[in-house]
């Protein structure tokens, strides 16, 4: 059973038709006494709630009833409804409890969809069971996954539980922890699996491109326009698209994502038509969304209407067991990709990998194994091939803790760095002045202007 809270009979009788028609039963209540009456004799599946029930239209009425309802039903999604004039009053609601909102006039589809996920949801939103990863490969395609730590357990049983839903995701993790391909392993198990999976890389498309970028354009719609062409959401009508660094997306295009996201419609730029698509959507960022809303960065709505659901990504630090299997993957990439060999490793080189920052993820540690089998040309790699690769790609320490811009001096810095060298190559001038890309001789004359040459032990 839905229940719909609203003072307006017109609302009403509208809501109640569309939903029946769509196999729902429905309960109407014109007043929250009303409401509370109903929901202390009945449970329901849905709550959509109006924040108004006077004439009063600062939505305080509806703000203030939330939390009573909630109270009452704590387990039952409640979903506002509210004009685009009180959309922060709808974002607040959320920071109430409140599951979601819709807005005033409604797309009937958008609306069914919003009940259809909260329904879902609701269903699926049981504490998590301990699970292996061998129970949810028989469940879910997680094939192109690697890792069997609790902390990826976790994360595959949350993508395999809201795949089947459209709700839509917020992907959030450093760089290089796979966000990409938990996005295309919740397409993969949903029931749009057979509709094209469109990804974009928000980071790389400037503000006066984003509509062309986006939502097509049409032949003369502005200069060097010489064809009609088809925007990234006309695209993955039907699928799912993957918004990837959206947290690098400018205050001005967020609105217009906005608009797309809420109504599911866009104009095709310099045609006048709206048109409809059906996607789901998937976002993902390695920057924190939430500060950059405290500081003005990131629309409040924007943010509300993206992580309904929200997947946090371990860092590979976080799961180390993973990395043996991570380098057996790999390795077994490379060798067909390269077609040499079976490669092993020996067991001390697999303890000595774990103990790795690896602060590019997945993706630093894949550079270095396939950097390791080109340069050492063995059958068995050691802990000594892995350290002569990590050498030569001149990493971590050069990279990390870097000063404030502004804050030091460039001779301040280089000085900094060849401490840094010295500590983590122990005193080894020759690996030192390799990492530093510095010959010897040119080391030396740094240490000497520096007075870093009574620090260095003889090696």
């Amino acid at each position: 059973m839905i229940l719909v809270i609203d003072d307006d009979k017109a609302i009403q009788t509208s809501m109640c038709l569309l939903l029946k028609q769509s196999g729902y039963s429905v309960l109407c209540a014109s007043n929250p006494e009303e409401a509370l009456k109903i929901v202390k004799i009945r449970v329901p599946e849905v709550i959509i709630l109006d924040l108004n029930f006077s004439n009063e239209t600062s939505g305080k009425e509806g703000l203030k009833f939330l939390p009573v309802i909630k109270k009452t039903v704590p387990k039952t999604p409640v979903v506002l409804i509210t004009a685009w004039a009180s959309i922060s009053l709808a974002v607040e609601g959320i920071k109430k409890g409140a599951f979601d909102f819709i807005s005033k006039p409604w797309e009937n589809e958008n609306l069914l969809r919003t009940i259809n996920i909260a329904i879902e949801l609701n269903k699926e939103n049981q504490p998590d069971k301990p699970v292996k990863r061998k129970e949810l490969d028989c469940l879910y395609d997680f094939s192109d996954i690697i890792g069997n730590s609790p902390e990826m357990v976790s994360v595959l049983n949350t993508v395999g539980r809201i795949s089947k839903t459209d709700a839509p995701a917020l992907i959030l993790g450093e760089s290089g922890t796979g966000k990409e391909l938990i996005a295309e392993a919740i397409h993969k198990n949903s029931h749009r699996k057979n509709a094209p999976f469109v990804k974009i890389n928000l980071g790389g498309i400037s503000s006066s491109l984003f509509e062309s970028e986006m939502f097509g354009h049409v032949k003369g719609a502005f200069t060097d326009a010489y064809n009609d062409r088809k925007g990234r959401f006309e695209l993955a009508d039907e699928g799912t698209i993957f918004l990837d660094e959206i947290g690098d997306l400018d205050i001005n295009s967020q609105v217009k994502l906005l608009r797309v996201l809420q109504d599911k419609t866009f104009q095709v730029l310099g045609d006048s038509k709206t048109q409809k698509v059906d996607v789901r959507v998937i976002c993902a960022t390695n920057r924190n969304l939430l500060d950059m809303v405290n500081k003005g960065t990131f629309r409040e709505d924007l943010y509300y209407r993206i992580n309904l659901i929200t997947i946090n990504l371990p860092p590979l630090r976080e799961r180390k067991g993973d990395i043996p299997l991570l380098v057996n993957y790999f390795l077994n990439q490379l060798t067909k990709e390269y077609k040499t060999k079976n490669i092993n490793v020996h067991p001390q080189a697999y303890k000595w990998l774990e103990n790795l920052h690896f602060s590019g993820n997945i993706r630093e540690i894949k550079n270095l194994i396939e950097r390791t089998l080109l340069i050492s040309g063995k059958s068995k790699l050691v802990v000594a091939d892995f350290e002569i690769a990590l050498e030569q790609a001149s990493i971590p320490l050069l990279k990390e803790n870097l000063p404030p811009a502004g804050s030091m001096t460039l001779d301040q810095i280089e000085k900094e760095m060849i401490i840094k060298a010295i500590t983590h190559f122990q005193n080894n001038l020759t690996k030192v002045a390799k990492s530093l890309g510095l010959s010897r001789g040119a080391l030396y004359r740094r240490l000497e202007k520096y007075h870093l040459s009574d620090q260095i032990k003889p090696e």
